[in-house]
Order: C-alpha cells, then sequence, then structure tokens
C-alpha cells in the first residue's frame, strides 16, 4: 500500500494535472480510498465519493483514447457524474483544477508554431551527457507528470513505482533495484532531479535530416562530443515525425531555442540526409559547411556514413555465407 510519503508526492507535485486524476484512480484501485482534502470541496459524505471514484475508474478504463488534457479529463469526469449534484461535480473539478464544463471550448486549429507532419511535441527533462548516443542519436525522458504522459502509464508500472517507494522507505535497497529493473523493462526510469524522484517514460531519438558520421568513422566522435556539449544536462523541445525502423522517433530538436540540426550541419558535423529529408535550409546549411570547408569538409573526400553502413553490412553478410558454407 502507499505510504503517506507516496502519497504527498503523487498529490501535491501534480495537483492541477490530468495526471493527479490519473494517480488517485489507481490509488483507489489499490486502497478502495479517496483522496484526502476532496471532503473540503464536495457536499456529499466519503460513502458517495468513493462511487465516484468507481464509476470513473470504469470509465477512464474504457475510455479510448485515453484523456490527455485538461479538457478532455473534465469531459470525461462530467459525463460520467452526469447524474450528480451539480456542486460534487464541480467541486471535484475544482479540486484537480480541471476546467468547469461551462469553460470547456473545443479548440481543433493546431497550433501554428508546430509545422506540418509532427505527430506529437514533447518536453524531456534534462539530458544525461551518458545518453547522447552518436552525431544524431539521443535517449531522453518525459516526465509521466506531462499531460501527454500521465493517463497512458501501465497500471504494472504505476505499482511497481508506488512498491519501490515503500522500498526506499524501508531502506531494502535490493527489493527497491528489482522493482526499479521491471520500470526499466516496461521503457520507463525513476530519475532523481535536484533531489526529487521522478517517473519518466524512455525515448530513442533520432536526429531527423541529417546523418552524422558514425563513432568508427573520422569525425565520429567530434559529432557526438558536440551534440553532447550542446543538449547536456538541458530541456529539450522535441517535434517528432515518426518512428524509423529501430523504433526511434525521427525528430526535430530544439534546445534553447537552438535547432540542433542546423547547428551539427554549419559545424560541418553532419550531411543532409537528403533520401529521407527533401528540406531546402538543410540543404542549404551543408553547401555553406562545404564552401567554409568546416568540420569533417576540411577531408578531402569524406566517407558518407550511409555507404560506410552498407559496406558493413555487405561484409557481415560475406562473412556469415562464408562461416555457413564451411560448416
Amino acid at each position: 500500500m502507499e505510504n503517506d510519503e507516496y502519497r504527498t508526492l503523487k498529490s501535491t507535485t501534480t495537483l492541477g494535472d490530468v495526471s493527479a486524476l490519473a494517480h488517485d484512480l489507481l490509488h483507489f484501485l489499490l486502497t478502495s480510498q479517496v483522496p484526502e482534502g476532496l471532503s473540503n470541496y464536495v457536499v456529499s459524505p466519503k460513502k458517495a465519493q468513493a462511487k465516484w471514484y468507481r464509476k470513473l475508474l470504469d470509465a477512464w478504463k474504457e475510455a479510448k483514447p485515453l484523456p490527455t488534457t485538461s479538457e478532455e479529463a473534465s469531459t470525461l469526469v462530467t459525463h460520467t457524474l452526469k447524474k450528480h449534484q451539480k456542486a460534487d461535480v464541480e467541486g471535484l473539478l475544482a479540486f484537480y483544477g480541471l476546467p468547469q464544463p461551462y469553460t470547456l471550448v473545443e479548440d481543433e486549429v493546431k497550433s501554428p508554431s508546430v509545422p506540418n507532419g509532427v505527430k506529437f511535441e514533447m518536453h524531456t527533462l534534462p539530458v544525461d551527457a551518458k545518453e547522447v548516443e552518436d552525431g544524431d542519436g539521443i535517449t531522453v525522458y518525459v516526465s509521466t507528470e506531462d499531460p501527454r504522459e500521465s493517463s497512458c502509464v501501465p497500471v504494472k508500472v504505476l505499482m511497481a513505482w508506488l512498491q519501490k517507494s515503500v522500498a526506499c522507505a524501508l531502506k531494502n535497497e535490493a527489493v527497491a533495484d528489482a522493482f526499479h529493473k521491471e520500470i526499466i523493462d516496461s521503457g520507463y526510469r525513476v530519475l532523481n532531479i535536484q533531489n526529487e524522484e521522478i517517473l519518466a517514460k524512455k525515448y530513442r531519438i533520432r536526429l531527423r535530416g541529417i546523418d552524422a558520421p558514425e563513432s568508427s568513422m573520422r569525425y565520429g566522435k567530434v559529432a557526438k562530443k558536440e551534440l553532447r556539449n550542446v543538449v547536456q544536462g538541458k530541456s529539450l523541445r522535441i517535434l517528432v515525425y515518426g518512428e524509423d525502423r529501430y523504433g526511434r522517433c525521427v525528430s526535430d530538436v530544439y534546445c534553447n531555442g537552438i535547432f540542433v540540426q542546423e547547428l551539427m550541419l554549419k559545424k560541418g558535423l553532419a550531411w543532409h540526409y537528403k533520401a529521407y529529408d527533401k528540406r531546402v535550409e538543410l540543404k542549404t546549411w551543408e553547401r555553406e559547411a562545404r564552401e567554409r570547408r568546416v568540420g569533417l569538409w576540411a577531408l578531402s573526400n569524406p566517407e558518407k556514413p550511409w555507404n560506410w553502413r552498407k559496406d558493413r553490412r555487405e561484409a557481415e553478410a560475406k562473412s556469415i555465407k562464408f562461416i555457413s558454407k564451411s560448416t
């Protein structure tokens, strides 16, 4: 069961966010207890409140897609509890900082700041330098308190985090580590940021439109170091266009307003990957770097990373074929 420390963390740090409702529904699933303090917002007793949460839990499980914004969560609450007292519904929404029914506004207009083709936008936690894979790949983490993430966390992950928190409180490191491994295996991680434990979703990012030298190629380590210097310790704005065959999010990456692909191209540490991205500006930035002979363009004939990868795949295939014949 949740200890008081865990309960305080989950409620006070997420109140006013859709994640607070999701976490309290999980708490009700595990304990059949409604959140402390709710009675200060509503008129009905706790026995009636428990019926609301039972209904909301069922509605949440059946919702397709799950609510990811405060407006969607408010709509789910008002629709599920429409036969209950108006004062109770309004009080429940106020408790979570969700919009009241009369303030909900349909907004299907996409933000003009988001380019066409973007599937979704994410804002990461500060990037660990060790998570920079090479000059065009990063692993990032997004807090599950983010509205887009909060309602999508698997129950088994939330339960493992709860149990890890209890184990930590009891100073049972072996048990806590076992639950953290379960969390990691599910694509999440518990990060300690400024002495606060945060449950976060893991994403592997492939910078869209560029191809940096592989780590074992010339300038590969330089490209990786440059990308690491740019993003380490920073929270990134990432626009995701889709996934590649390795499950990485193909994305435009911004760091403190800097377009990271632009920086890598202008420093001569990546090619414009024109086979997959036709943007004229990327082509221009590469050409300018070539003309100035910066970075890898100081070489007379730098090897293209896609050709380098192809050569190694072919060599590996020949080696396997030779071994098969020999045996």
